[in-house]
């Protein structure tokens, strides 16, 4: 009974801080200690969150959101993981050779390059999937090498000494070995993907949660404008959840060395 109890308090103490920053977001407009017309409570923007779910509008901007997202990430993950276990296992000097480069071009925001993606690829869809794309590809990039790098060397040796193939070394000691470190990467590619949605979907966007964001700004609909930045934040929250429970369907042998700690 004591656990279940203490286990209630701890849950209780990991809402509290998000039922405060709720309930203040309430009162404080209403009492005019900060202007409602730029922060609306955040009952009004509830409300104004049902009437998009109402029309189904809502819906369609979360669906054109989500496929840009996806495209640019699995795009990313496409190129970036394969390329991360080239340079970290089978090329590591030229890994070294071009790290410095890889860290400028991480550094570089996809704002900043917004003007040459329209100047290559116009004001479609191309453009919004390839911000999407450079924002995540390097963080999966940079942590599938770091994943490579911090495989115990032993492990290989012990396994080429039963006789393992190449392919049983790749697939049964270096892939289970780097993938956390690498769904961390994807983790945080996706986190970048949703920071830089709003950005994507200015670039001539007829829909998408980014769109809805700027029209509702330009247009001083603030109530709309929260209501859209809760809803990027639920999705980018969601996709996080999602991912956690595929690295833990796919590397089982983690799951089974924490329980077993």
């Amino acid at each position: 009974m004591r656990e279940y109890v203490a286990d209630f308090q701890n849950r209780l103490i990991d809402i509290s801080g998000l039922v405060l920053f709720f309930l203040s977001w309430e009162v404080l407009p209403r009492t005019g200690i900060i202007d409602g017309q730029f922060i609306p409570p955040l009952s009004k923007v509830l409300v104004e969150l049902g009437k998009l779910a109402a029309d189904g509008s809502l819906f369609l901007h979360i669906a054109a959101s989500l496929q840009r997202t996806i495209i640019g990430l699995v795009l990313a993950v496409g190129l970036a993981v394969p390329l991360g276990f080239l340079l970290g296992g089978v090329f590591p000097s030229l890994s070294r050779q071009l790290r410095p480069l890889f860290r400028v071009f991480g550094q570089i925001n996809a704002f900043a390059l917004l003007p040459i993606f329209i100047l290559f690829f116009g004001i479609g869809e191309i453009a919004k999937v390839a911000i999407i794309f450079w924002s995540t590809v390097w963080p999966v990039l940079f942590t599938t090498i770091v994943g490579i790098r911090n495989i115990d060397p032993l492990y290989v040796k012990s396994a080429r000494s039963f006789g393992a193939g190449k392919f049983t070394i790749f697939s049964k000691v270096i892939l289970p070995g780097a993938a956390p470190v690498i769904f961390t990467g994807i983790r945080t590619g996706a986190t970048h993907a949703f920071l830089m949605l709003i950005a994507a979907e200015m670039i001539g966007a007829k829909a998408g949660l980014g769109w809805l964001v700027h029209n509702s700004e330009m247009n001083a609909i603030m109530p709309r404008l929260f209501a859209a930045m809760i809803t990027i934040a639920m999705l980018g929250m969601t996709m996080n959840y999602l991912l956690v429970m595929l690295e833990e369907t796919f590397v089982t042998w983690k799951q089974g060395m924490e329980n077993g700690g």
